[in-house]
């Protein structure tokens, strides 16, 4: 069995991002190991490693993922990005701090905490930065244009 053309596209798009938010987690960890070893709080250095993490994969995604960042759009790129995957990051947050603030010994543990947290923000973030900041407008303009019929076709069946 062979998926619909668009929904293996989908596939290895949302596999590809999930490449680049495991390369956020990397940066999101080390930083927050990072700041824990300056003796930040645990809160306060997860602000700072999280806000690096998120700028590190708006320029992946961006260049690689979805290969959409544009010089001339960048600053509203940047904007929509950032406010969009605000969403999942402050849920993630939210997360982080609740779960040290139990203090039960695996559950509070930072490390735990932050998977725990990019988990959940992940199809938050992946869903935001698809359709919200960089959406796949080429392609939706070529199938509006006069003559194109933009109804969507169900698998196997074929146009008259």
């Amino acid at each position: 069995m062979t998926l619909p053309n668009g929904l293996a596209r989908e596939g290895a798009l949302a596999a590809k991002c999930c490449g680049v938010s495991l390369l956020g987690f990397c940066v999101d960890l080390a930083l927050l190991h990072a700041m824990l070893w300056m003796g930040l709080q645990p809160a306060w250095g997860r602000v700072v490693s999280l806000l690096c993490a998120m700028h590190v994969t708006f320029v992946v995604n961006g260049l690689h993922v979805f290969r959409q960042l544009d010089r001339r759009r960048f600053v509203g790129q940047w904007v929509r990005y950032m406010l969009s995957n605000g969403l999942g990051n402050v849920c993630n947050y939210w997360i982080f701090v609740t779960l040290v603030s139990t203090h039960w010994s695996v559950i509070a543990s930072p490390l735990f905490a932050v998977g725990a947290g990019s988990i959940f923000a992940w199809v938050i973030n992946f869903c935001a930065t698809r359709f919200f900041v960089f959406p796949r407008r080429r392609r939706l303009r070529a199938s509006l244009s006069p003559g194109n019929d933009p109804s969507p076709t169900l698998p196997g069946s074929s146009r008259p």
